[in-house]
C-alpha cells in the first residue's frame, strides 16, 4: 500500500517540508549548496501522486542525464516504478526530441532527423570555413563553434550579431550560415535547435501548444540557474495560464554563463511570476561549520543575489587551512606529500580526497608530485567513452545506416578503413556537391558526372553506400544487436584495428570499447519497450552530451579536477588550490566582468568539501615560459574575513599599471 501524504513528508524538515507541500501555482525553492534540493524534488513529486495528481501532468526537467535518472529511481522507490514510468522526467534536450520527432512535420523537417553531436558539429563548422576559405589561424573553428551556440542560447538571430562590435562578428555569421545550411542539407539538427525548434513550434503552432499546456499541468524545473533563453522560453509558454511551475536552484552556484545560462532568470522569478512563494534552503547536511561560515564569507560580497546563508546542520568541525607556497611545484609538491600521509597514517582513504583548480593547465605540475609520491588520481574530465576513436568510427557508420544524409559521418569513415578514396577525390565531390547544394553522400552517388574523380574510388564509396543502405532496410528492432555485429563484420572494422594498433595489448583494449557498444546496444534493446536504430542513436547522442569517461570513479585514487567539473559532487577533503589574482579570478573573467560568476566558481569549490578544505596559493608561478611574481586572490582575503594588506592590487589594476 502506497504511503499517505503525511508519512512521506514526515522526514523533511520545516523548510523542505513546505516547498513539497506547495503544489499550486508558482513556487521558487532556493536549495543552497548541500541542503537536500534532490531529496525536495522528488517527496514533492511523490506527494503530487499522493494526492492523487495524474502522473501524465506532472513535467520535471532537468540538465543532466545522470541527474533525470537519479530522480527517475528515487521516485520510483517511493511510489513504485509503475506510476514513476507515467511521469514525464528527463532533460530539456531529451524533452524537446522526443516533441520535434511528433511534431516535425509542421516545422518541415523529417521525423528521421539525426542528432548532430559536438564531434559533428566541429567538422560542420570547419566545412563551412574551408568553403569561405577562412584560415583556422584567423578564426578558430572551436571559437566560432561556441559563439554560434552561445548565440543561439541567448536567443540572438545573425543580424542581431552582426549589430555587436567585436570586429569578426561578419566572418562568425557567414560561417553560422553555411552550418545551418549544411545540417539542413543533412537533416540534421545540433543539440541548440532541438530548443530552438520547439520554441519555434510553441511559438507558431497554437493547437501544438495548447496539447502541451494541456497535458502537462505541472512543470519542475531542476537546477533553474543553468537556464538559458530557449529553455526558459519553453518553460514559460507552457506554463503561462496554469503557472503551476516550481523552480528549484541556487543563483550562488551559477556558473555557466559561457554556455548561456543566465542567472538573470533565477534572480527576476518573482517578477516574471507575479504572487511566486519563495522558499529557502538553508539548512545544510554536507559540511561542517566552520567550512560553511567561509562560505558564506566569500559569497556575501556579491550584491545581485537573493539572500540567503547556509547553517551547518553538522558541528563546526576543523578550521578552514591555508598554505601559502613559494611556486606552483612547491604548491603541488606540499599537497600531495599531506595527501601520502593522511592516507598512509589511516586518517582517509585516496577516494576521500579532491584536488580543485580553475584553469586546465594546472592539473600538469600536481599530476608530476602525485606520480613521484606514489599517490594514485585520476583527473576527471577526460576522455569520454563516447570521444573514443572505435566508439566514434562506428557511431558515424551506425548514422549513416540511419541518415544516408549524414556528410559528417560519411567523411569520418570514407577511408576507415582504406578505401583508396584519395584527399583529392573528396575536395572535387564536396566543391561539385556544395556547387548544387546537394550532400556529399549524394554527389557519391552521381561520381560519374565528377570529372577527374578515379573510378575506383567511386566504386569504393558506392559500394559502402549500398552495404549501409542495405543493412538501414532491416535495422533495428530486437535484433539491433545483430544489425551492429553484421555492420561492423561487413565494412571490415575489425581488420581497421588490428591495422591500427599492431600491439595485442593495446588492441585488446581497443576493441573491448566495440564490444562495450554492444553492450550498450542489448541493454537499450532489452530495456526499451520499441527498440530501434534511430532510438538507440538518439539515447546515445543525449548521454554523451553530458557523460565524462566513468572509467575508475570507483576506483581508489585521489580526484584531480577543475572546479566546473566539480559542480554537483562532495569529497571528505577538498584542497582548492590557484587562489592568485588571474587565476581565480581569472583574468579574462575578470576583463569581461565576471567576477560575481567567478566568486561563484570559488563558493563552489568550498563548498564541495565535506570535513577539511585546506586553500593555497603560490607567491610566483611560471606563465608563458617566464615565472613572475603573482597577487593572492580577493576571495582569499574574503575567505579570512580580512582586508587585504596595504600595497594589494586586483587583476584589473595591475592590467591598467601595466597598459600605463
Amino acid at each position: 500500500m502506497p504511503p499517505s501524504p503525511e508519512e512521506l513528508l514526515a522526514g523533511l524538515n520545516p523548510e523542505q517540508r513546505r516547498a513539497a507541500e506547495t503544489l499550486e501555482g508558482p513556487l521558487l525553492v532556493l536549495a543552497g549548496a548541500g541542503t537536500g534540493k534532490t531529496r525536495v524534488i522528488t517527496y514533492r513529486i511523490a506527494h503530487m501522486l499522493a494526492r492523487f495528481i495524474e502522473p501524465e501532468s506532472v513535467l520535471a526537467v532537468t540538465f543532466t542525464n545522470k541527474a533525470a535518472t537519479e530522480m527517475k529511481e528515487r521516485i520510483a522507490a517511493l511510489v513504485g516504478k509503475a506510476d514513476a514510468e507515467r511521469l514525464s522526467v528527463g532533460t530539456f534536450h531529451a524533452f524537446c526530441v522526443r516533441r520535434l520527432r511528433q511534431h516535425a512535420d509542421k516545422l518541415g523537417f523529417s521525423k528521421g532527423f539525426s542528432i548532430c553531436d559536438a564531434s559533428d558539429q566541429q567538422s560542420a563548422v570547419k566545412a563551412a570555413m574551408r568553403e569561405l576559405r577562412i584560415p583556422e589561424k584567423t578564426l578558430h573553428p572551436g571559437l566560432v563553434q561556441s559563439r554560434i551556440s552561445l548565440a543561439k542560447n541567448q536567443l540572438l538571430s545573425q543580424s542581431e550579431l552582426l549589430e555587436r562590435s567585436g570586429g569578426d562578428e561578419e566572418l562568425v555569421c557567414a560561417v553560422w550560415e553555411r552550418y545551418d545550411a549544411a545540417l539542413r542539407r543533412q537533416r540534421m539538427l545540433d543539440f541548440d535547435d532541438l530548443l530552438l525548434q520547439t520554441l519555434k513550434l510553441l511559438q507558431e503552432h497554437p493547437r501544438a501548444l495548447r496539447s502541451f499546456r494541456e497535458r502537462w499541468q505541472y512543470v519542475l524545473v531542476d537546477e533553474y540557474q543553468d537556464t538559458n533563453g530557449p529553455q526558459y522560453e519553453i518553460v514559460r509558454l507552457i506554463c503561462q495560464e496554469h503557472r503551476n511551475l516550481c523552480v528549484v536552484g541556487d543563483d550562488d552556484q551559477s556558473i555557466y554563463s559561457w554556455r548561456g545560462a543566465d542567472v538573470r532568470k533565477i534572480l527576476g522569478f518573482a517578477k516574471d511570476f507575479p504572487g511566486a512563494e519563495v522558499v529557502r534552503l538553508e539548512t545544510n547536511y554536507r559540511s561542517t561549520k566552520d567550512i560553511l561560515e567561509a562560505a558564506n564569507r566569500v559569497i556575501a560580497h556579491n550584491i545581485g543575489r537573493h539572500p540567503k546563508e547556509l547553517r551547518a546542520h553538522a558541528g563546526p568541525g576543523q578550521p578552514v587551512c591555508t598554505f601559502e607556497a613559494r611556486d606552483e611545484e612547491d604548491e603541488a609538491d606540499f599537497i600531495a606529500s599531506e595527501i601520502g600521509f593522511l592516507v598512509r597514517r589511516g586518517d582517509a582513504a585516496w577516494r576521500d580526497v579532491a584536488i580543485l583548480v580553475r584553469t586546465q593547465v594546472q592539473p600538469r605540475a600536481f599530476e608530476a608530485r602525485l606520480r613521484a609520491a606514489g599517490v594514485p588520481y585520476r583527473l576527471v574530465g577526460g576522455m569520454s567513452f563516447f570521444d573514443r576513436k572505435e566508439i566514434r568510427d562506428l557511431l558515424a557508420y551506425l548514422k549513416l545506416v540511419a541518415n544516408p544524409d549524414d556528410e559528417s559521418s560519411l567523411l569520418r569513415i570514407l577511408n576507415c578503413p582504406p578505401r583508396g578514396v584519395g584527399k583529392t577525390s573528396v575536395e572535387r565531390v564536396l566543391a561539385w556537391a556544395t556547387e548544387r547544394g546537394l550532400s556529399a553522400n549524394h554527389a557519391f552517388a552521381r561520381a560519374e558526372e565528377i570529372e577527374k574523380v578515379p573510378a575506383a574510388a567511386k566504386k569504393a564509396v558506392v559500394e559502402l553506400l549500398e552495404t549501409l543502405a542495405e543493412l538501414g532496410r532491416r535495422r533495428g528492432g530486437k535484433r539491433l544487436v545483430e544489425t551492429l555485429k553484421e555492420m561492423v563484420g561487413r565494412v571490415g572494422y575489425q581488420q581497421e584495428v588490428e591495422r591500427c594498433y599492431p600491439d595485442p595489448q593495446t588492441r585488446q583494449v581497443r576493441w573491448a570499447a566495440v564490444e562495450e557498444l554492444y553492450n550498450f546496444a542489448e541493454n537499450y534493446a532489452r530495456r526499451s519497450g520499441k527498440p530501434s536504430l534511430a532510438g538507440f542513436l538518439e539515447e546515445l547522442a543525449l548521454n554523451a552530451a553530458d557523460q565524462q569517461d566513468d572509467d575508475g570513479q570507483d576506483q581508489d585514487a585521489v580526484a584531480l579536477m577543475t572546479l566546473h567539473a566539480a559542480k554537483g559532487l562532495e569529497f571528505p577533503r577538498v584542497y582548492l588550490v590557484g587562489l592568485e589574482e588571474g587565476i581565480l579570478p581569472h583574468s579574462r573573467a575578470v576583463a569581461e566582468g565576471g567576477v560575481d560568476e567567478e566568486r561563484r566558481l570559488m563558493y563552489v569549490g568550498v563548498t564541495r568539501a565535506r570535513e577539511h578544505l585546506t586553500v593555497s596559493y603560490a607567491a610566483e608561478r611560471a606563465r608563458f615560459g617566464r615565472r613572475s611574481a603573482t597577487t593572492p586572490s580577493r576571495f582569499w582575503y574574503e575567505l579570512l574575513g580580512e582586508a587585504p594588506p596595504e600595497g594589494w592590487t586586483p587583476i584589473e589594476d595591475q592590467r591598467a599599471a601595466a597598459v600605463r
